[in-house]
């Protein structure tokens, strides 16, 4: 597979974008013994059902790609790739979504106090992680969800998260040489800066 210096791969529930991502960092692994790939995973369980997904998650992971090391980090992003990323080293975050839910959808509104809003402090973390993305010195995979193709939704809430969201993916298509966009199981190449 053809691995672009940053990638951008967008997807509904079970299209296969993270199954992509694996397979890049199965490829990115394969090619050199001095390799190595990494998942910053930014899920939380709140409840069972979400521990148990994650433990089978994590399990299927380690089958598919043995040698993708793992570092749960659900909020910051950008220390995460600045302390990880490196020339011989493969970032996958997985998934831009839920870590944009922790910011915006605390678990605890108290997180942030009562002058600090959510969003302010959202847009501060964006442009740090992509200012990180920027100065990264390996190839970075992202994956998001694409939510925006439905009907509207009801509650001003969700409403913005998901305006929230669509800039969110818009910035981080803007920031990656390639944007996939995965259906079904099957990529469409949006954007290739990778292969002018």
């Amino acid at each position: 597979m053809d691995i672009a210096r940053s990638e951008l791969i967008l997807g509904g529930q079970k299209s296969g974008k993270s199954r992509r991502a694996e397979q890049l960092a199965r490829a990115w692994l394969g090619r050199s013994p001095g390799h190595a790939a990494l998942l910053i995973a930014t899920a939380q369980a709140h409840d069972e059902e979400m521990r148990a997904r994650i433990v089978r998650h994590q399990r299927e992971r380690a089958e598919r790609v043995p040698g993708l090391a793992l570092l749960e980090e659900p909020r910051d992003l950008a220390a995460a790739l600045a302390q990880h990323g490196a020339p011989g080293t493969l970032v996958v975050v997985d998934c831009l979504t839920l870590w944009l839910t922790h910011w915006l959808m605390p678990v605890s509104p108290q997180e942030y106090g009562p002058n600090r809003p959510p969003a302010l402090v959202w847009q501060a973390q964006a442009a740090h992680f992509f200012e990180a993305l920027a100065q990264c010195p390996g190839p970075v995979v992202l994956v998001g969800n694409e939510i925006g193709l439905g009907v509207i939704p009801l509650g001003r809430e969700v409403r913005a998260f998901v305006d929230a969201l669509g800039v969110l993916n818009q910035q981080a298509a803007a920031a990656c040489r390639r944007v996939t966009l995965m259906a079904a199981g099957l990529p469409l190449t949006l954007k290739d800066e990778a292969h002018p």
